[in-house]
């Protein structure tokens, strides 16, 4: 398929169910970052320095190691793990309860297309992208592969995964750490509504093991704000009792608890060296994406900058 399509302007969550095909999606909200096919958008997702080699014109200023430059009065960049032997694994949460949406979108199909979009990126940088699918089991464990075909079985075994309505992410995430043989970057997708503590005792398993760990807390807008009004019947997706209530009655505390629940999820990410980063599946794919790499950069640019001074 040609790569001659057209800019994406506003990549509308809901507009993209339309489009139907994963590869064809994926390849929109990629032009509609405008990535160039030879720059890479997630090197570096590694601070594990690996080697250097001589600077070149059009190498980032940021990664000229400037301690050796004032020892040998000649450039040379800093690479990294992820810059000299780059896997990317995508785990996706399909539990019951990610297959809420307020919109016409669901949590899981927003997650479907942002992995499609993640893995087309790291494909046409010429690395590798694999694609693990969970939730009260691991249901699909594709190990990492550079061709574009392995969007067309991610897609396959997305439509082929069935929910059930209990997950166990912290089990499924030590199973699939288990399953990894090679250092990755991991991206994990998932509304992560379990136990704190369990949730990132299975993060740092594969912490632990050397990988590096990105997780996109993937919520609906109507999770994130609680804006019901009148008398509404709350079903559990998980097998949770229904419950009939004017959400008035209850807006404040449940915000109030979602804020404790976030603020603890966050700063054990952070405690761990695991990036983390919200995904309101309201909004369009384009602008997350662009946020999340601008998000990586600022980082990487901290820690240079301080390596340097």
């Amino acid at each position: 398929m040609s790569d001659n399509l057209p800019k994406a302007k506003y990549l509308d969550p809901e507009n993209l169910m339309q489009l139907g095909d994963l590869e064809l999606i994926a390849r929109e909200v990629v032009e509609g970052l405008r990535v160039g096919s030879h720059r890479s958008q997630l090197r570096g997702f590694s601070t594990e320095f690996a080697h250097h080699r001589q600077y070149v014109p059009g190498d980032s200023l940021r990664t000229i190691d400037w301690r050796l430059y004032g020892r040998s009065d000649r450039y040379y960049t800093k690479l990294y793990e992820a810059e000299t032997n780059f896997d990317c694994h995508i785990l996706i949460d399909s539990s019951s309860s990610m297959t809420y949406g307020s919109g016409r979108i669901s949590k899981l199909e927003y997650a479907k297309f942002l992995a499609a979009s993640l893995a087309y990126i790291v494909l046409k940088q010429r690395d590798s992208v694999g694609l693990s699918i969970f939730d009260s089991e691991v249901r699909a464990y594709l190990p990492p592969r550079s061709t574009m075909g392995i969007l067309l079985r991610m897609d396959q075994l997305l439509r082929d995964a069935k929910p059930t309505p209990k997950t166990a992410i912290a089990k499924q995430l030590h199973d699939i750490a288990l399953m990894m043989k090679r250092r990755s970057f991991v991206v994990v997708l998932s509304d992560f509504l379990s136990d704190v503590d369990d949730v990132l005792a299975g993060l740092d398993h594969l912490r632990f093991d050397g990988h590096n760990v990105m997780v996109l807390h993937t919520l609906d807008p109507h999770e994130l704000e609680f804006p019901f009004q009148g008398t509404w019947q709350f079903d559990g997706l998980e097998g949770e009792e229904p419950l009939i209530t004017q959400p008035e009655r209850i807006r404040d505390d449940y915000l109030a608890n979602l804020r404790e629940y976030m603020t603890a999820f966050q700063d054990g990410c952070m405690a761990s060296q695991i990036d983390y980063a919200l995904v309101d599946t309201s909004r369009p794919l384009d602008v997350v994406l662009s946020e999340f790499f601008h998000q990586r950069e600022s980082m990487l640019n901290g820690s240079t900058g301080r390596a340097g001074s």
